[in-house]
């Protein structure tokens, strides 16, 4: 799987909402693209993404912004991903069993292999929270280690 450039880009927006979150006010876009050195034209588009997935809101006017819609702890990078990318799969291949996938030799153990591997990309990046992104970016955990989980997924 690769991650979009929509996909980071969100992921950095929110882990930026999220470090600077404790004073519980809206962040400018304009703040956020400064911080990540994101093109702010583009990280407002995918602001608007992110809020019609329900993890940001946003104030208008004077002071207005963005906020998390939920506390760091709650929002994985499984659903930063999703609300940018879509469903994270391995590729654009049927259901194994449906609609004649399973017509051509060896098709359909395919298919499933590409399913399971699509569920693995998920499981793992659902296992990475905001929460756990903020302790790591100001230095709580090595930021190189992405732990047993990944070591797991290797073997």
């Amino acid at each position: 799987m690769k991650v979009s450039t929509r996909g980071d880009y969100a992921s950095r927006a929110l882990l930026s909402l999220a470090l600077h979150g404790d004073q519980g006010e809206p962040t400018s876009v304009r703040d956020i693209a400064e911080r990540t050195a994101l093109p702010q034209p583009y990280l407002e588009q995918i602001l608007l993404a992110l809020k019609g997935a329900g993890l940001v809101r946003s104030k208008r006017g004077v002071g207005g912004g963005y906020v998390l819609a939920r506390p760091p702890e709650e929002i994985t990078l499984a659903q930063v991903v999703s609300a940018v990318d879509g469903p994270i799969v391995a590729g654009d291949f049927a259901e194994p069993h449906t609609g004649g996938a399973c017509d051509h030799e060896g098709q359909c153990v395919l298919l499933a292999v590409w399913a399971e591997v699509g569920a693995v990309m998920r499981d793992h990046l659902q296992s990475f929270t905001l929460a756990q992104m903020v302790e790591r970016a100001r230095g709580g955990a090595d930021v190189n280690d992405l732990g047993a989980a990944t070591r797991s997924i290797a073997r």
